[in-house]
């Protein structure tokens, strides 16, 4: 039981309804980087609509899971 919980877990990143590249394109139009993004949206979600705080907080989540992937410390 506790296996199937943890297939579930791992099967969150499929739930979300966000579209590929939609971040990367307001970054772009923006003429900015994603991250340059994510920390202006980060640090004033007040003047950006909801969409794109969950994007820029998605996108936190990933870089993070990335870095702790590529040090080890998660399996695939």
């Amino acid at each position: 039981m506790a296996e199937e919980k943890n297939k579930k877990d791992k099967k969150w990143i499929q739930k979300t309804d966000m579209k590929e590249g939609a971040f990367t394109a307001k970054a772009k139009k923006r003429k900015i980087t994603t991250a340059q993004l994510q920390e202006n949206v980060l640090s004033d979600p007040d003047k950006y609509d909801e969409k794109t705080v969950k994007q820029a907080n998605l996108r936190k989540t990933l870089v993070g899971l990335h870095k702790k992937k590529k040090e080890g410390k998660i399996k695939e």
